[in-house]
């Protein structure tokens, strides 16, 4: 039976992934076709086809990912992992064609610090990190080592940088702090014969290699935020092996100053070249440790002796184009036709720069950080929204692209609920406020001060939306009375110990249910505000979900166990064990309650069958621990997330003979209420799929907790906290067309606006939704609303 069993399971099919692993400078490569792009995603390598963005994935890896790279033709993918102390990692060369693996190997221990394929694509190289210290000259179709030797010798440091030459197969350069070689591999003495780079008695830890296509010159970026030119000096034949003459450093170049520096000083790129590639056409594009992209060629100038320079670096870099990007460059890759750049950073974004505007646009974004939960509105499976450190970010299911992105820098976002409407996003973050916004333009409705004060771990909402559930680190829970223009306490529940990881409600609002690390799990009665009955466990609960139905409830934590409680008497029906290794972080029922889907530490999602207890599908793929994980509205996808940062999107297994249930079909039942004459409508968050993201953020720059103390006067003064940071385009949102409208009516009759406001005011009183009308009066409202309506002029 056990066997039968396992036979039954089947694996959980991937439909995308959100994420990009930009800490590496070999994280991000273009193929050679021109159509595809190939990075790191934890422990799987992506190919991308950049014009449609649909991913395919080479699985194998048992560990992150530490480099990626591609042969000249583009028939092999290389990956090197990294992996615990003491143990070896794997180097794997894929068939691009067939997305199978060719031939691997383990000679590295702990860490593949960089993977090149030479020219002939007969060989793979590769060079280990600080606990391996060797390069391994790998031969694809033997399957065998070549050659193995130390890199660094005498007071040279570790190597860290390694790059194949253009017209020599058997040549390679590598580069790392005190360290510059050229390397010439002997076939027939399986032996390789290591050229040091005469430096100048000048020190430089260099960052980033790459050569010219004549193998004349490298170009090398050094931490000190100068390029250091090197004359490799090979014959013009490319059968020779063995260069001329030693190699040899011609210069450190700087940039030359467009402003005056002080004597003796030159313009260095900050926290150094991070980045370098070579055009065809000659120019160099350098990528800095700074953020700084720049197009630039050589133009020696002749230095005065008069000037007596205090660095070695001399300016002789001319800067043709420059733009600049949100965080540190870790690779640079040339796309297509050569007309676009594409630059990986450090924070985990691909930006793409077209040649000649050399503006640079945000493409690719991701969280960089564990992602600490996700939610879907309620009855809307066309986008979620997750939250982590530093910010809420909203995504599109359609193309699984950032739509909202709000920051409130050095806090972390540990729980969030979309409102049952549809109009507000319910946050809580780490320094104890809960906070409301926007789910269009990310503007803040109100914010609730020191509701916990050891911060916020877990919050649910009824569907009324007039009351709200927090759970703190301390371990208590909070009932509130929310409206947008007021919030007020209605009762504080003190029974847990420990802190409290997670509270849902049932059905009909009237019963809430939190867990908590004290091995408790309580059910409260809303409307006497006093608890109904206690459950215990010896564990520490880390999730619990109501029934659809709720009667029952589904309960996970650290004892890896999956029980059902009885809500009726609190006792426990059923134990199941959902993890053989690790804790059990997150579970969710689906909308019909026929499956249910659990996650954790062992990085494993399983999709289990609610009556018989059985587990019928398993996802693998998490390089972390898996954190939050939802079923869309719908019942048709399901998405993970874990502590890497990675979002995956699978799709849930459907019954073909039990047809989905259609939830648009409630749209044609529900009544809106008209809009107000002269007013702009509601923001809605089904109206968000409509709004294209721009490159720019929403920052919570009306943070009460930054400045005044009084949310609602900061909030009306400063249009409900999104500055003008944020403008979304409403080109293709006929709500907002309608609300720009309103306002250029509002414009042209400034005199009769103070008797309509009143009038409109007091018209919507009876129909109890002041607090929308207050916040679409205020003077930011206003502003951004002329903001759109110049956007949208330019364009008709």
């Amino acid at each position: 039976m056990a066997d039968e069993d396992v036979e039954d399971v089947k694996e959980l099919e991937i439909e995308s992934i959100i994420g990009f692993d930009g800490a590496n400078c070999r994280s991000l490569v273009t193929h050679p076709d021109g159509k595809h792009i190939i990075y790191a995603l934890g422990n799987k390598v992506t190919i991308m086809e950049w014009a449609s963005k649909k991913q395919r994935f080479l699985v194998g890896h048992t560990n992150i990912i530490s480099c990626v790279a591609v042969s000249s033709s583009g028939t092999y993918i290389g990956s090197g992992q990294i992996n615990h102390i003491g143990f070896r990692a794997r180097v794997i060369v894929w068939d691009y064609k067939k997305m199978e693996i060719v031939s691997s190997h383990e000679q590295h221990k702990v860490r593949v610090e960089g993977l090149v394929f030479s020219q002939d694509e007969k060989f793979a190289i590769s060079i280990g990190g600080r606990d391996c210290g060797c390069v391994i000259v790998w031969n694809i179709h033997e399957q065998q080592v070549v050659s193995a030797i130390q890199v660094s010798k005498g007071a040279a440091g570790d190597a860290t940088v390694i790059e194949s030459m253009r017209k020599r197969g058997e040549c390679f350069i590598t580069g790392g702090d005190v360290h510059l070689s050229v390397w010439v591999i002997n076939v027939e003495t399986k032996s390789l014969k290591q050229i040091t780079v005469h430096t100048m008695k000048r020190r430089r830890t260099i960052l980033c290699v790459d050569v010219n296509d004549r193998d004349e010159v490298a170009y090398c970026g050094t931490s000190t935020g100068d390029l250091m030119k090197v004359r490799l000096h090979f014959h013009h034949d490319p059968d020779v092996l063995d260069p001329v003459k030693n190699p040899l450093v011609i210069g450190y170049w700087a940039k030359l100053s467009k402003k005056q520096l002080e004597r003796g000083k030159v313009d260095l790129y900050g926290n150094g070249i991070r980045s370098v590639k070579l055009l065809y056409e000659g120019p160099i594009l350098i990528g800095a440790g700074d953020g700084t992209v720049e197009m630039v060629e050589e133009h020696i100038k002749l230095i005065n002796p008069e000037e007596n320079l205090k660095m070695p670096s001399m300016p002789a870099l001319r800067v043709l184009k420059s733009t600049y990007v949100n965080s540190s460059v870790s690779a640079i890759q040339i796309l297509g036709d050569h007309t676009t750049i594409l630059v990986g950073t450090v924070k985990s974004e691909i930006y793409l720069i077209r040649m000649k505007q050399f503006v640079a646009e945000l493409v690719i974004t991701c969280h960089t950080s564990s992602i600490y939960d996700v939610a879907f509105p309620y009855n809307f499976s066309e986008v979620f929204a997750t939250a982590g450190k530093h910010d809420v970010r909203l995504w599109s299911m359609a193309t699984m692209g950032e739509l909202l992105r709000i920051q409130c820098q050095n806090f972390n976002c540990s729980s969030l609920v979309f409102a049952y409407d549809g109009k507000s996003l319910l946050t809580g973050w780490s320094d104890g406020i809960i906070r409301s916004f926007t789910p269009l333009t990310g503007r803040l409705i109100y914010a609730i001060l020191n509701a916990h004060n050891k911060g916020i771990s877990a919050i649910a909402c009824t569907k009324d939306g007039k009351r709200l559930i927090s759970g703190g680190c301390e371990g208590q829970v909070r009932l509130w009375d929310v409206s947008p223009c007021k919030q007020q306490l209605i009762c504080t529940l003190k029974e847990h110990k420990g802190p409290v990881s997670a509270i849902d409600t049932n059905i009909d609002d009237t019963e809430a249910a939190s867990a908590s690390a004290d091995g408790t799990c309580i059910l409260w009665d809303l409307r006497r505000q006093c608890r109904r009955s206690i459950l215990f466990a010896n564990t520490l609960f880390m999730c619990v979900k109501y029934f659809p139905s709720g009667v029952q409830l589904l309960t996970g934590g650290s004892d890896r166990k999956l029980s059902y409680w009885e809500v009726l008497d609190g006792s426990l029906v059923r134990e199941l064990e959902g993890s053989p290794s690790g804790a059990i972080n997150a579970l969710d029922i689906s909308p019909d309650g026929l499956k249910f889907v659990s996650g954790g530490n062992d990085q494993i999602i399983k999709v289990w069958t609610y009556q018989e207890g059985i587990a019928t599908h398993i996802g693998v793929g998490h390089a972390g621990a898996v954190t939050c994980t939802r079923f869309s509205g719908d019942g048709k996808h399901i998405v993970t997330c874990d502590a890497s940062g990675c979002i995956f999107l699978w799709k849930a297994p459907i019954d073909e003979k039990e047809p989905v249930p259609s939830i648009k079909c409630l749209e044609t039942v529900r009544e809106e209420p008209e809009p107000v004459e002269g007013q702009p409508e509601e923001e809605h968050i089904r109206d968000l799929p409509t709004v294209r993201s721009c490159v720019k953020v929403a920052p919570c720059v009306c943070d009460v907790a930054m400045g005044d103390r009084s949310p609602k006067v900061c909030c009306r003064m400063r249009g409900g906290g999104d500055g003008s940071a944020m403008v979304p385009d409403t080109s293709r949102s006929v709500k907002s067309v309608q609300s720009v409208k309103s306002v250029a009516s509002v414009k042209s009759t400034k005199s009769e606006q103070s008797v309509k406001s009143v009038k409109s005011v007091q018209s919507v009183k009876s129909n109890h939704s002041v607090g929308s009308v207050r916040s679409n009066h205020s003077v930011g409202t206003v502003k951004s609303n002329h903001t759109v309506t110049s956007r949208n002029t330019k364009k008709k």
